[in-house]
């Protein structure tokens, strides 16, 4: 024995103390919350949070072909702080929707989900069929690996339990259609799924998955729950909706914690009528320009925007997207990134000039300098303040502005259109009288542009920005 490798007990005792110590505190946490003095934004680790990510198509759990250990460590070194996922309980044929190497899609049986399989063969994509009465054990300690891993670097993750069918080749390979498990169950269309009175059996059985996935993920303080992606296309009610967030909350009250539940309104925007009371998160796809926050400010709840897409393959419509977002008063944005893949976890894919979104290993920098730009200031006493911009900018560009009225203001220069042109940007503020500490920061690589002070005389001010050609960002701060 080679006694110079020996510990010094001593020492042995207070690692494994602290080890303990550290697991416990992160087993006992309290779940991700909204923030008591605004909820529009999160308490997440006693820490007001804004959710900032670019992360991937869903399928990180499902497809037993994607290394999610190396996906969230590059969130996490990329200082994104939220993942979205699919339960399993939907999944995609190769080639859906033009994507590249899609991870919605695995390869033929490599699809892992909640439900076990049969000794029967014959599913469509490999592999035997489904025993919806049976679960896969395996894939549950796969999930709860998955959000352990996510807890350990700060991320949160959105579990996103249901998805409707949007056409039949996605119904074709659904364990929950009749010819692909054991039970017979689910002998309906596939927009009759996810409805109350007509989905021949299925509703027994998507109660059973929500109660067994909160369940299993009561510990973890890093989750939250959505209802159902794009419940507005394939038959979706909102009565099985309201159901679905129902037995989430029954669940929970013989469990030990209570984790948000969030519901996808729209594409674009929409208006909020009726809200389910358990509801705490109204996500929006492709929300820009961000009307929808303007429009659901009134709830108090938290406004997401957590898929982007169909606007090209360039950086700039999503950064634009991202900040106009954010800056409008929302509180989650969540990029959808083709650039992560099974093989390439790290999000250096190069995927075709003809996918339907964009992400790589750039706007994702660009991502972090966002979440760095928010979090510099007290944002939960701020709130979305247009009334502040005097008459339009001049520049060629269009601005959002968060305040803390007399102390903090955060304002975004998004361009008229796309293409990048040379511009300075005059901005008059109505702001208390008093001097204030500009810093123009660009959005791009997060470098402070230009630094001036400023006076606010007879409540007016007005400022010329640093030179840019995409868009620019200004903190101002009285002084």
């Amino acid at each position: 024995m080679n006694h110079r490798c020996l510990v010094p007990f001593s020492r042995l005792l207070s690692a494994l103390f602290l080890s303990a110590a550290g697991l416990a505190s992160a087993g006992t946490s309290q779940p991700l919350a909204l923030h008591p003095d605004n909820p529009h934004y999160f308490l997440f680790r006693d820490k007001p949070t804004v959710l900032i990510t670019s992360g991937e198509h869903y399928g990180a759990v499902m497809n037993l072909d994607f290394d999610y250990s190396k996906y969230l460590a590059t969130l996490a070194k990329d200082g994104l702080n939220l993942t979205r996922t699919f339960s399993g309980a939907y999944v995609e044929p190769s080639g859906a929707f033009n994507i590249a190497s899609n991870t919605l899609a695995p390869q033929p049986g490599r699809f892992i989900c909640p439900w076990a399989r049969s000794a029967t063969p014959d599913y469509g994509n490999g592999g035997n069929k489904f025993d919806l009465t049976k679960w896969d054990e395996a894939y549950f300690k796969r999930l709860k690996d998955f959000v352990a891993q996510a807890r350990k670097r700060e991320v949160v993750v959105e579990l996103n339990l249901f998805c409707p069918m949007y056409d039949e080749s996605q119904w074709r390979l659904s364990p929950q259609n009749a010819v692909n498990n054991i039970n017979r169950i689910g002998t309906v269309s596939r927009t009759n799924v996810y409805t109350l009175d007509r989905n021949g059996g299925l509703l027994a059985v998507q109660e059973a998955m929500v109660r067994k996935i909160v369940t299993e993920l009561d510990a973890f303080e890093n989750v939250y729950y959505e209802i159902c992606n794009e419940p507005y296309f394939g038959g979706v009610t909102m009565e099985w909706q309201h159901h679905i967030a129902d037995v989430i909350v029954e669940t929970e009250r013989g469990l030990s914690n209570r984790h948000l539940i969030s519901q996808n309104i729209a594409n674009n925007k929409a208006k909020v009528e009726n809200p389910h009371p358990a509801v705490s998160i109204f996500n929006f796809h492709y929300a820009s320009p961000p009307e929808t926050v303007a429009m659901n400010y009134g709830l108090n709840k938290v406004i997401g925007d957590n898929e982007t897409g169909f606007r090209g393959t360039n950086n700039l419509p999503y950064r634009v997207e991202a900040w106009s977002f954010l800056l409008a008063g929302g509180g989650l944005f969540n990029h959808l990134d083709y650039s992560f893949v099974a093989g390439r976890e790290d999000g250096t894919f190069v995927y075709p000039s003809k996918q339907p979104g964009g992400g790589n290993p750039v706007f994702r920098r660009q991502m972090k300098v966002l979440k760095e730009f928010v979090h510099r200031f007290d944002f939960v006493k701020m709130k979305p303040l247009p009334s502040a911009l005097k008459g339009p900018v001049a520049g060629g560009t269009r601005a959002y502005v968060l305040a803390e009225p007399n102390k903090a203001y955060a304002v975004y220069l998004a361009p008229e259109g796309e293409k990048p042109m040379p511009r300075e940007a005059v901005v008059t503020l109505e702001l208390p009288e008093g001097k204030y500490r500009a810093e123009w920061v660009n959005p791009l690589t997060g470098t402070i542009d230009k630094r001036e002070s400023v006076t606010s005389d007879q409540g007016r001010v007005v400022l010329k920005s640093a030179p840019f050609a995409e868009d620019m960002a200004l903190r101002l701060i009285k002084k």
